[in-house]
């Protein structure tokens, strides 16, 4: 087990996400700046203040039709990716994308209402009052071009298969070290002795991300060692074992504040969703009311991208240590058996009645075979075999897709 004292910072900190609901209020108030500004500056050229109030509105009006053509395309496309792809696929409605399109729309049909009244008892105004309603307007048409843009390629495969390879690749890059030569291990005894278990006290949900700099801080000071029972991507009900602290006490607020909860599993630091959401989309393909066995192959060779990635890194990096060198944190974090499992053990049984799915398997489980540690190998092996046997089976039956 590896000591990683400078682990990459994706590891530590939680990546805090700009809420949807903050960049609406930015714009709405964005917007209602500009319009009881703008009307009120003495700069020629101008006009009749009256004139605007009619053209005003409609921009601000029309605009308002952007968040029903928003939320259309996305109860479209999340309900095709469900019913094509997976449930869990989130790669459209989660694309900052949408709710910034629908925040700047907002920010328009404010600046566009308040100008409009502000400029309705003025007998001059600015020719920047109609501009800027013009530029907002054409920019929210951009936005909305590249919206339909994104919706499209988000129901296409290869597009689907070629972001979640990318987004897996990025995470495994993050959290995972390129593999070295053998480092100092930390044995278990290091970890002290028990003091006491945290259990969970919040809401139900996904362990979406731990943020361990303020921990790995408090743990110094009390010189503890927290080591988690649960990982990221994990589901966490009320009175769920969180983590052990040994040596010294750390409070559970202290261990619980690490612990970033949400609805569902998100990229931030979990390695796993990506092969999971590939594994997804090609057991649902294998399924008799789908069977496509060829998206199935296409799925696998996104997996085997990912898991090629995955020999190059050294994936026995649990423990984390402070600037001083001692251990603070033992995570939970997949091992190659939980790859394996979740990539390649689960597709054997519903890719038996087809040739070309096992032959992708095989040749997957080839490659892997010799670049994967030692340690490693003999689960592999005994894949390599199990998958070898059924295709054989079919062979002898003479009988598979074309």
């Amino acid at each position: 087990m590896t000591a990683l004292q400078s682990p990459n910072r994706r590891l530590l900190r939680a990546r805090r996400q700009l809420r949807a609901e903050l960049a609406q209020l930015v714009c709405a108030l964005v917007g209602l700046g500009l319009g009881l500004l703008l009307p009120r500056l003495t700069i020629d050229p101008g006009m009749a203040g009256n004139r605007l109030v009619g053209p005003l509105m409609t921009i601000g009006i029309g605009v308002v039709g952007v968040v029903s053509l928003v939320y259309s395309l996305l109860f479209g496309v999340v309900q095709w990716s469900a019913s094509s792809f997976t449930p869990r696929l989130r790669q459209f409605r989660g694309d900052p994308l949408v709710w910034r399109t629908f925040a700047f729309a907002i920010g328009v049909f404010v600046y566009c209402a308040t100008a409009a009244l502000v400029g309705a008892d003025r007998s001059r105004v600015c020719v920047l009052v109609p501009s800027t309603a013009i530029v907002g307007l054409l920019a929210t048409v951009a936005l909305i071009r590249q919206l339909q843009v994104r919706a499209f390629s988000s129901l296409q495969l290869a597009h689907v298969l070629e972001t979640i390879s990318t987004d897996g690749r990025a995470v495994i890059d993050d959290v995972y070290p390129l593999r070295v030569a053998p480092q100092s291990t930390v044995p278990p005894s290091s970890l002290g002795p028990l003091r006491r278990t945290v259990a969970w006290s919040g809401r139900s949900g996904v362990v979406q991300q731990l943020d361990l700099l303020p921990l790995i801080d408090q743990a110094s000071r009390a010189d503890a060692v927290v080591a988690f029972r649960v990982g990221v991507g994990e589901t966490v009900h009320e009175g769920t074992p969180v983590a052990d602290v040994h040596g010294g006490d750390l409070s559970d607020q202290v261990v619980e504040g690490s612990v970033v909860r949400g609805s569902e599993r998100s990229f931030d630091q979990d390695p796993t969703l990506a092969v999971r959401l590939l594994a997804d989309i090609a057991l649902r393909a294998l399924s008799p009311a789908v069977n496509d066995p060829a998206t199935a192959v296409d799925a696998i060779d996104a997996i085997d991208g990912l898991l090629r990635a995955l020999t190059k890194r050294d994936i026995d990096v649990q423990d984390i240590t402070d600037a001083a060198g001692q251990l603070r944190v033992r995570l939970q974090l997949p091992t190659w058996s939980d790859y394996t499992r979740i990539a390649i053990t689960d597709l054997i049984p519903p890719a038996s009645p087809f040739v070309m799915v096992l032959g992708r398997l095989r040749r997957l489980l080839d490659n892997l075979v010799e670049s994967v540690s030692p340690e490693a190998r003999p689960e592999l092996v005994q894949l390599l075999a199990r998958v070898s046997r059924a295709l054989t089976l079919r062979d002898e039956v003479g009988t598979g897709d074309t």
